[in-house]
């Protein structure tokens, strides 16, 4: 058998391996030693002084020395903290009041919680165990089909995994050699974009039959009002924000109010009334934030391009032309003629590099005119929404604010923190790791529900869960390091290229076996094994790696909702009713899936979709 024969047989036997439920990183040292030892004998040469001992040296000390995988424990334990620590079953009863007049109410509101649930914590197993526990008997208890019930708690669960920060991304960039921070931004839009799609479906369906997600009754959908807030209202206003606000300048008529044994305090109104502005502290802080960094963020001084490239080419005067000429003739060796466009070219190589650091050139100095039209107008949108939402708060709608700004909003000010010093460049992904990780446990300590066994469990199991990731790039790195000595890497590639596809034709192929190696396999074996196949070729055909990269992150929400491998399926079957069985589960999620390729498709036809995010924020 030829060596690209023995490398093909390699690739067969790890998922055949796989399938029967050996431990993947384990295996894939096993196959690569057991392949390497073939590969690298030599006639005359002992067992013992094979090659493939120093390979397996060096790809360990390669994997371990990796600085993208340093940043996986410390969100692992931002996820893990965040999983015993924080009250998902309080996030869950204030959102479905704020939806309680939407069709599939809980329906929707399961969703809501496991996409901003996974993004905090990223852990596919664990969004989908503790919605199984809090949302999925309540809504078959209000007459939920079951596999609209089932399909959205397998279905959001994943999100976790795709919308940053996400460890899958971080082990794509590790594998890739691609910037975890572009990969973060570009992940962003089509993250969201499929939540959206998933919440469209679910509406939609609740909609054209009305059966599957019954209305629930008015006793579930009534909010409670604290009595000393109605003998506010009937001191002051009806409209919350004047009663709060008259209260505050004249509380001698709120400070008598006594109901329940509670006596109104000068520190309730003020408390009070800081919760009726949270919306507008937010929107007037995520307008001022939009104009800080396009007007004033990206308006640096910045040197003349000429300038620049001159630093850049080691001259010690800029000013000076001779030590840049001597720079050029060292690098091109150009001739008379060539060195009259010398000017010209060198205002290019200024502008090119000073676009390759995110920095506009001084001619493309300024936000676009059509920015402040946009920014003016969504103010003025956002400044209607406003008034209207204050003209019509009751009593029932501030407590659904209060419980909201309670129990969402520290998580939501963990995970944008988190997002945004990583995107903006204020600190690496490390660093925003360790940002996110002390965050989980002031949130934790706060709400009083992390103690020490809590916290020594999810210490435990980041440990276990990064050595596992640890211990998959040392058998992967080994594995592909074999199959390319084998020449297996090298057969496929020129089959791929011998069929001649178009970049579209090679797109639908390498993303169309991923999706039906997910119906096996899990994302890890995929990335660490297959993906890499596919990289060396996107060159040759001109695909952006972000691009596919992104699309391959879509595509392995598939791995969770496809059997007979569907994880997402058996965490919620731990937990569910014995009346629930996997079949109807699986039933459940076989729309997701045709949404996940929907979503694929769209964002192969609308490139900006993934790519505007990451190429604005540091440049094509």
């Amino acid at each position: 058998m030829s060596d690209p024969a023995l490398g093909l047989l390699m690739l067969g036997l790890i998922v055949v391996v796989i399938i029967m439920g050996f431990p993947t990183a384990f295996t894939l040292m096993g196959l690569g030693m057991f392949f390497g030892l073939f590969a690298y004998h030599r006639a005359g040469e002992s067992w013992a002084d094979n090659h493939i001992f120093d390979l397996m040296v060096q790809r360990t000390y390669g994997a371990m020395t990796n600085d993208v995988l340093i940043s996986i424990p410390l969100f692992v334990l931002m996820g893990y903290v965040m999983e015993r620590g924080a009250l998902v079953d309080k996030m869950f009863y204030s959102i479905q009041l704020a939806f309680r007049r939407v069709p599939a109410s809980l329906a929707v509101a399961t969703l809501i919680v496991c996409t901003f649930w996974g993004i905090a914590s990223g852990l596919v197993g664990a969004v989908v165990v503790l919605m199984g526990v809090i949302a999925f008997n309540p809504m078959l208890k209000a007459g939920y089909d079951v596999k609209l019930a089932s399909g959205v708690i397998t279905a959001g669960g994943t999100l976790g995994i795709l919308i940053p920060p996400s460890v899958m991304i971080i082990v794509y960039a590790a594998v890739a050699g691609q910037s975890v921070v572009k990969l973060y931004a570009a992940a962003m839009f089509p993250g969201f974009f499929l939540a959206f799609l998933y919440l469209v479906y679910i509406i939609g369906w609740a909609l054209l039959n009305p059966k599957i997600a019954p209305k629930l009754p008015e006793a579930e959908t009534r909010v409670p009002v604290r009595p000393w807030i109605s003998e506010l209202q009937k001191s002051y206003s009806h409209k919350m924000l004047p009663a709060l606000l008259t209260a505050a300048v004249s509380p001698a008529r709120a400070m008598a109010i006594t109901a329940d044994g509670v006596r109104v305090s000068y520190g309730m109104l003020l408390r009070n009334l800081g919760y009726v502005l949270v919306p507008l502290v937010l929107t007037a802080a995520t307008l001022w934030a939009a104009w800080w960094y396009v007007v004033i963020h990206q308006q640096p001084d910045t040197p003349a391009p000429s300038a620049a490239i001159s630093q850049q080419l080691g001259s010690s005067a800029p000013s000076t032309a001779e030590p840049a000429e001597e720079k050029l003739q060292e690098l091109g060796g150009a001739s008379s003629d060539e060195r009259k466009s010398e000017p010209e070219t060198l205002q290019e190589m200024g502008n090119a590099e000073l676009r390759g650091q995110g920095t506009a050139a001084p001619a493309e100095a300024g936000p676009p005119q059509a920015f402040y039209t946009y920014f003016a107008f969504t103010c003025g949108i956002m400044g209607l929404i406003l008034l209207y939402y204050y003209w019509t708060m009751g009593a029932e709608q501030f407590e659904v604010l209060r419980l909201l700004i309670s129990s969402v909003m520290p998580l939501g000010i963990l995970t944008a923190v988190v997002l945004a010093v990583i995107l903006l460049g204020i600190t690496t992904a490390t660093e925003s790791a360790a940002v996110g990780a002390a965050g989980a446990f002031l949130l934790a300590f706060q709400a009083r529900t992390l103690d020490w066994k809590r916290t020594k469990e999810a210490v435990f199991l980041t440990a276990k869960t990064t050595s596992m990731v640890c211990w998959l790039f040392v058998g992967s790195a080994l594995f592909s390091a074999v199959f390319a000595i084998l020449g297996g890497q090298a057969l496929l590639e020129s089959w791929v290229l011998s069929l001649n596809l178009t970049p579209v034709q090679f797109m639908i192929l390498s993303q169309a076996i991923i999706f039906i190696l997910g119906w096996p396999l899990e994302w890890t074996e995929i990335i660490v094994i297959f993906v890499p196949i596919f990289l060396p070729m996107l060159k040759h055909f001109g695909i952006d790696p972000i691009l596919w990269g992104v699309l391959v992150f879509v595509n392995l929400q598939a791995a969770f909702l496809s059997p007979p491998v569907a994880m997402s399926a058996f965490y919620l079957k731990g937990v569910a009713p014995s009346h629930v069985t996997l079949n109807q589960i699986f039933g459940g999620m076989m729309p997701y899936m045709l949404i996940v390729i929907i979503c694929m498709v769209l964002m192969y036809l609308w490139p900006g979709l993934t790519l505007w995010l990451p190429n604005y924020l540091y440049g094509s």
